[in-house]
């Protein structure tokens, strides 16, 4: 375990959002367990249904009940993803959960969709010293992420919001619109039916 000049781990400097190294010894084996829990999972067929559900329970950092993720799925240490109750995700989640990614309820998640919330130095030096960081990542409830979606660190998506194939989030999107595009712009608002 690594303890920097302000007393910290790298595992607490990550936990509070400020710069890390990710090649940390500690970081590397919380990362590892993580691999080896995912590899599991991915490796289910579908009649495993009860131990998919012992190993997500394992792996995130919470899951809520009837919520189904299909195989594979990729996160860097699952911990730090909670998912809410009743809600999907298609093959091919990468959830970089290096910060907090919160999933709420009812949540539809199309195919090969990204949640990332590392970030990276723009100044040349510390990105070669490895030094990294992250935002988190709020997915409010009965949202439907299409496929192919990226959202960025730190955003936040709210409630009811549709957010078409191939979109990249960079920015908050409001609850109950539409948002499509690179970057994801709102095309319309959806009323309440």
């Amino acid at each position: 375990m690594t303890t920097t000049p302000d007393g910290r781990t790298m595992t607490e400097r990550m936990l509070a959002g400020d710069l890390y190294i990710a090649d940390d010894p500690e970081l590397l084996e919380a990362n590892a367990v993580a691999s080896d829990l995912m590899a599991a999972y991915n490796a289910t067929s579908p009649r495993q249904h009860a131990l998919r559900r012992t190993l997500l329970e394992e792996l995130l950092g919470g899951i809520g009940e009837d919520t189904y993720l299909r195989p594979p799925l990729y996160v860097d240490y699952g911990s730090q993803l909670r998912i809410g109750s009743r809600s999907f995700a298609n093959h091919g989640l990468v959830a970089l959960d290096v910060a907090a990614i919160t999933i709420g309820d009812d949540v539809q998640i199309g195919p090969n969709v990204q949640l990332l919330t590392p970030t990276h130095p723009v100044e040349p030096g510390p990105r070669r010293d490895k030094w990294e960081a992250a935002k988190p990542i709020t997915i409010g409830d009965n949202v439907w992420l299409g496929g192919g979606v990226i959202v960025l660190p730190g955003v936040t998506i709210g409630e009811n919001t549709v957010v078409g194939a191939g979109a990249v989030v960079t920015k908050d999107l409001p609850a109950n619109v539409v948002a499509v595009g690179n970057p994801a712009r709102v095309v319309r608002t959806i009323e309440d039916s």
